[in-house]
C-alpha cells in the first residue's frame, strides 16, 4: 500500500494551502457529538454558522459472534493497522476479503519492531523484481529468471487465512491487482487458506477452534495461535447521521454521508475520495439531498469487463 502515501501527501499539501489562505479550518482531536452539531448549526453561532455537514467518520470493524471473542489473543484489524498491536508468529486471520488479504500480507512483511510502515521510495526496488523473476541484466530469455532461481523472501510469520463460503479465497479481489495479493501469499509458503470454515469457539488459552467443510466431510481442528485476527467485515459508523434522523429536526435534512460511513460494504479508498469530490461539486444544489447525493461517473469499458 505504499502508494498511498503519495495520495495522503498530496491532499496534505493542498489542504495546508487552503489553511494557509485562511479558507479552511483543521480542528483535529476533537470528538464532535450531536449535540455540537445542533449548537453550530443555530443561528446563536452567527459567522460560524454551518449550513450543511458531511460526515466522512468511516467505519467500526464487524466483530463475529464467536464465544470467546474477548479473549485478550483477538485483535482487530484496526488494533493492528492503526494501533500497531504486537502480533505473535503464528496467526489466525477470520475473514478473507480485501482486508483479510492487505492484513495477512502486511503481517507476512512487517516485523514488530518496526517503528512505522515503509513510503513508496524506501522500498528495496532490487528485492522487489528478484522477489518477482524480474531479469534486470536481461540475460534471461523475456527478462525473467527461471522459477527455480527466483528467490522469495521468507515471511516473518506463519499465518492462517480463513473465510465462511465455499470457493477459492480472495474471488473478490479487483481484477487487475487480486492476482498478486493470492500469489504473494502463496508463494511465501507460510500462508495456509481455508475455505467453508466455522468458528466454534475461542478457548481460555486463545486457541481458535474451528469445523471446516460441511455435511459428512466436516473436520474439527484447534488453531493453536499466538492471535486471532478479525476481519470479517466493517459496519458503517454513522452515529452522527442517525442521531440527526431520530432528533426529527431540520439538520436531519443537512446531514450527508460519504465514504465507508455511507456504504460500508467492499470498503474502497478511490470509491470514497469519488464520492466526497462529487459531493463538494454539487452540495451548493438545494436539489441535493440526503440519501440522493450519490453521484458517480458512467461505467467505462474496464469495469463492464
Amino acid at each position: 500500500k505504499e502508494e498511498f502515501h503519495e495520495t495522503i501527501r498530496y491532499f496534505k499539501t493542498q489542504l495546508g494551502k487552503l489553511q494557509k489562505d485562511g479558507k479552511l479550518d483543521i480542528q483535529l482531536g476533537v470528538e464532535v457529538s450531536y449535540s455540537d452539531m445542533e449548537a453550530k448549526s443555530s443561528d446563536s453561532a452567527g459567522d460560524r454558522k454551518i449550513d450543511k455537514w458531511i460526515i466522512a467518520t468511516g467505519v467500526d470493524p464487524r466483530i463475529p459472534n464467536i464465544p470467546g471473542k474477548d479473549h485478550p489473543n483477538v485483535l482487530s484489524y484496526i488494533d493492528v493497522l492503526r494501533n500497531r498491536a504486537k502480533v505473535g508468529q503464528k496467526v489466525a486471520v477470520i475473514g478473507a476479503g480485501g482486508i483479510g488479504f492487505d492484513v495477512s500480507e502486511y503481517l507476512l512483511h512487517r516485523e514488530d519492531n518496526d517503528d512505522r510502515d515503509k513510503k513508496a521510495d524506501e522500498v528495496d526496488v532490487d528485492e522487489f523484481l528478484e522477489c518477482w523473476g524480474v531479469d534486470k541484466s536481461n540475460k534471461e530469455r523475456g527478462g525473467l529468471i527461471p522459477d527455480n532461481q527466483i528467490n522469495i523472501p521468507k515471511g516473518k510469520r506463519e499465518i492462517i487465512l480463513m473465510q465462511r463460503k465455499k470457493g477459492k479465497l480472495g474471488a473478490g479481489l479487483g481484477k487487475t491487482t487480486g492476482w498478486i495479493h493470492r500469489s504473494t501469499l502463496v508463494r511465501s509458503g507460510a500462508v495456509e487458506m481455508i475455505t467453508e470454515v466455522s468458528y466454534d469457539m475461542i478457548d481460555d488459552n486463545g486457541h481458535l477452534h474451528i469445523t471446516v467443510g460441511s455435511d459428512d466431510k466436516k473436520k474439527n481442528r484447534v488453531l493453536e495461535v499466538d492471535n486471532i485476527i478479525l476481519c470479517a467485515g466493517q459496519i458503517s459508523k454513522r452515529d452522527l447521521e442517525q442521531a440527526a434522523i431520530d432528533s426529527g429536526s431540520d439538520l436531519a435534512e443537512k446531514v450527508f454521508t460519504i465514504g465507508g460511513a455511507y456504504e460500508a460494504s467492499e470498503l474502497d479508498a478511490k470509491r470514497a475520495i469519488d464520492m466526497g469530490t462529487r459531493l463538494a461539486l454539487k452540495i451548493d444544489d438545494d436539489s441535493v439531498v440526503p440519501g440522493e447525493h450519490k453521484f458517480q461517473a458512467d461505467v467505462g469499458a474496464e469495469e463492464k469487463l
